[in-house]
């Protein structure tokens, strides 16, 4: 069969136009409209610095390679050129859904307003907070008398602005102010009318303060208007044997600094004059992803819009797994039996009691985890920390290669050695995202292993909003498997073998494609022989060429294909040569669906696994992953049941197709299912009969 595939990068944009729909969709809560436009804006951003900062260096190495008469199969510049379109259709649809949420905003007596409509009250306001909050916060470049336009940041906005007399245009300056969000906050609560909320961003309490800032001129006209830079994110590690791992990352952290720039974004309204040189000095062209927008940049920032609306958060909280309720250690519960953890239906609290547990028992020895991305003041660490406090051996695998978290990183590894903690760095030209602890025990002349297998981060914030699947384990294969791992990230220069010789958890980059592909054969194998024949999976992206194509054959001998896909997804679900289309859908809702759930029919032995992996050639070829089996009857019938009931969505489901259009899967004259929802109730109602088992 040919091959059928939709490129990633307009894959993903797709994905990015689903969080688009979220933010215009009237029946989601303003503040969650909001939301859902700063998460779009933070994507875009992400998508520049990773996927179109690689593409024009694609480009590049492409020029190369004509000159020297080598053929590529991919034109990345044709690829460049559909994101800008793309992208500049999806930010006229932005700036559409803005002023329709302003108009809202407006009808619950909320206004963000400007320099220009402040009264008498608020100009003093505004002037008080300027002297007293950003005025030593913000340092005026006078860029024209500089021999080279200064370091602009990835993530920050500046103010351009024109200073001249009104009587003359000829006398005339350049000004570049960088608007200090990150150290006073993008949002500023002004003096009110009774039952009235105002608020104005902080780029407009420096416009109203700019003849103040530049009194020193004597000018009496001033025009500043936003724009930013997205650079390129690449860290670029360097050979030299001279130098550690640490040092290396340290100077590509550095190196960032000079990345070059992919996107710059402005307002339309900016001064032509200004906008020209600006452009000439940072070196830009046509191809530069030059885009115009409006008044406000970096909507990133409204992810944490002010909490000023009347309507209560409809937030569910999260509540404690039945099977740890009570008086009874988590530590105690996992050593009888398996629990899994669904996030953020249950408590993250349960994991961090875990390592709490851990810290304080007498009889623990070591703890051995791996961290990618951890919350800024994190409960895991603090737990690790005592844990090596009394006495414990305690080795965190620590993958400084994790994207936009490597300065944390290092910051963290930082503090842990310096509470004894052994760090384990990585491994070069690979990234360590599996999600694993083993904990171990010495009860007398016994050792007791225990600890989980989890689809996403230790971060207790991104807990509350992503959904993943945790399973605390004692099981001997399992955990056999796991020390197997860390003895390969302790000595990966010598115990390569060791990911090899696991047996029951699929790892990458060893075994885990073979065993996908055979897993895959099986039920194609079924399938011709005219027995029952099911694939379900559910992952964040699938791109993988290879897998992708046994999917064909699978859908081609007649293998039932059931996909939920959030992000990048390059299959095409329908073909000719097809017995059924694959059907496949993309979940975008108040969570951030993140789990990695396998399941296969196997003729009636079903095979389910969870797992941290996408179906990527990154995930499966270059990083370390682990898939765990889930083996209790029981918590095999609830992941199975939260997996159905996320196939039968169509509230908040859309089908994935080639022509990217998104649509929402039909519900007319069906039960209405929203996934979320159903989910928290199918596991409350769980809860609350378990409790009340256990008191009759």
């Amino acid at each position: 069969m040919k091959k059928h595939l939709i490129q990633r990068d307009i894959s993903w944009l797709s994905f990015n136009a689903r969080v688009l729909q979220e933010a215009n969709d009237p029946s989601v809560p303003l503040k969650e409209r909001i939301r859902f436009l700063g998460i779009f804006s933070n994507n875009t951003d992400e998508f520049f610095r990773v996927r179109v900062a690689t593409l024009k260096r694609m480009v590049e190495y492409a020029d190369k390679r004509r000159k020297l008469n080598m053929h590529m199969e991919d034109d990345p510049q044709s690829i460049i050129d559909q994101i800008q379109t793309i992208v500049l259709q999806q930010q006229n649809e932005f700036n559409r859904i803005w002023d329709d949420i302003i108009r809202e905003l407006k009808k619950e007596k909320i206004f963000l307003i400007n320099e220009k409509q402040l009264n008498k009250e608020q100009k003093r306001y505004v002037s008080d907070f300027f002297d007293e909050q950003v005025r030593s916060n913000i340092i005026p470049l006078m860029i024209e008398s500089l021999p080279q336009l200064p370091y602009l940041r990835d993530k920050s906005i500046y103010l351009g602005v024109v200073m001249r007399k009104k009587d003359s245009a000829y006398d005339q300056k350049y000004a570049l102010i960088e608007v200090p969000a990150k150290d006073v906050g993008r949002f500023v609560l002004l003096p009110s009318k009774q039952g009235e909320k105002h608020i104005i961003l902080l780029e407009d309490v420096i416009r109203h303060n700019l003849p103040e800032i530049f009194t020193y001129f004597d000018y009496d006209y001033f025009d500043a208007h936003v724009f930013k830079v997205t650079k390129d994110a690449e860290i670029d590690i360097d050979n030299d044997v001279s130098t550690t791992f640490v040092e290396k990352i340290e100077k590509g952290l550095k190196n960032r600094r000079k990345g070059k720039p992919v996107r710059f974004v402005y307002d339309k309204e900016m001064d032509a004059g200004l906008l020209e040189y600006l452009i000439r000095r940072l070196n830009l062209n046509r191809k530069s992803n030059i885009i115009p927008g409006g008044r406000i940049h970096n909507f990133r920032h409204f992810m944490d819009f002010p909490d000023v609306f009347d309507s209560k958060n409809t937030r569910r909280p999260s509540f404690t797994h039945p099977a740890i309720q009570g008086s009874m250690r988590v530590t105690d519960v996992v050593l009888k039996k398996d629990v899994m953890l669904h996030f953020p239906y249950h408590s993250f609290h349960t994991v961090i009691d875990l390592l709490r547990e851990a810290a304080m028992d007498p009889d623990v020895k070591s703890i051995k985890i791996t961290a990618y991305r951890l919350a800024s003041n994190s409960k895991v660490i603090n737990a690790l920390i005592n844990a090596a406090r009394n006495g414990k051996e305690v080795i965190v695998m620590l993958e400084l290669k994790a994207r936009f978290d490597e300065e944390a990183n290092l910051e963290w590894k930082k503090i842990l050695e310096e509470e004894g903690v052994r760090v384990l760095l990585g491994i070069p030209k690979m990234k360590v995202h599996a999600k694993l602890c083993i904990i171990k025990k010495r009860k007398g002349n016994k050792t007791v292993q225990y600890g989980f297998v989890s689809t996403g981060n230790l971060n207790e914030k991104t807990a509350k909003v992503y959904g993943d699947h945790c399973l605390l384990t004692a099981n001997r294969m399992v955990m056999a498997d796991i020390n197997r791992i860390f003895n390969y990230l302790e000595n990966w220069k010598t115990a390569a073998a060791q990911l090899k010789q696991c047996k029951t958890l699929m790892v990458c980059p060893t075994n885990m494609r073979q065993e996908l592909t055979t897993l895959i054969n099986r039920e194609v194998k079924a399938a011709k022989a005219g027995k029952e024949a099911v694939i379900t999976l559910k992952v964040n992206s699938l791109s993988d060429a290879a897998l992708i194509d046994k999917l064909y054959a699978a859908a081609a001998a007649g293998v039932e294909i059931r996909l939920i896909v959030r992000g990048i997804f390059c299959a095409v679900i329908d073909h000719k040569k097809f017995k059924q289309p694959i059907r496949a859908i993309s979940i975008v809702d108040e969570y951030l669906e993140h789990a990695r759930v396998l399941m296969f029919h196997n003729g009636g032995h079903e095979k389910i696994y969870i797992s941290s992996a996408d179906w990527m050639v990154r995930n499966l070829d270059h990083r370390i992953e682990a898939a765990i089996p889930v083996m209790d009857t029981a918590i095999r019938e609830e992941l199975k049941q939260i997996i159905h009931i996320q196939l039968r969505d169509n509230v908040k489901a859309r089908i994935l197709d080639k022509e990217l259009k998104n649509n929402y899967v039909p519900s007319a004259g069906k039960k209405r299912v929203r996934s979320q929802i159903e989910t928290y109730q199918y596991l409350h109602r769980k809860n609350i009969a378990t409790v009340e088992a256990r008191r009759n």
